[in-house]
């Protein structure tokens, strides 16, 4: 059963990674772009940018769905005592708010991005531009609280 653990957990992170991906990444694809190609989720963007935002809108669930089992996976072969650790509830209580920024927060911002109409005045430019920023300072706490996430995962010091 043991042999079986490096699989789990490569599968846990990458799927873990994978249901941040695009609410994280994709305030920085509109970075580079101006305003006037963003109207329609498929009109002018990328193959990067278009993957992510069929991720978001397609993968969440399956993704979500994988991690919970994988991480039963990886309780079943470690045994349930490492439930009681301090710095596993920290980071799962990380996590969940996490998600919770990407759900709530994140995900209806970058909507209002991409529902913006094309031919708009300035106020309405300066109006996505804002909200863009705002958009990408969220992604970079969502970053931080990752990383924070992968020290406490790594290091698994006793809080």
């Amino acid at each position: 059963m043991s042999g079986i653990f490096p699989i789990l957990l490569v599968t846990h992170i990458v799927l873990a990674v994978a249901l941040f991906l695009p609410s994280f990444l994709l305030p920085f694809t509109f970075r580079s772009r101006r305003r006037g190609g963003l109207g329609s989720p498929g009109s002018s963007a990328g193959p990067a940018t278009r993957a992510l935002l069929w991720l978001q809108s397609n993968g969440t669930l399956v993704i979500g769905a994988g991690v919970a089992l994988t991480g039963a996976g990886l309780v079943a072969v470690l045994g349930t005592q490492v439930l009681g650790q301090p710095w596993l509830m920290a980071a799962l209580v990380l996590y969940a708010a996490n998600l919770c920024v990407a759900f709530f927060i994140q995900r209806p911002g970058l909507r209002r991005l991409l529902g913006l109409g094309v031919g708009a005045s300035e106020q309405d430019q300066e109006r996505w531009r804002s909200l863009a920023r705002r958009q990408r300072y969220v992604s970079y706490a969502m970053a931080a609280a990752i990383g924070v996430i992968g020290f406490l995962m790594s290091t698994k010091p006793s809080l």
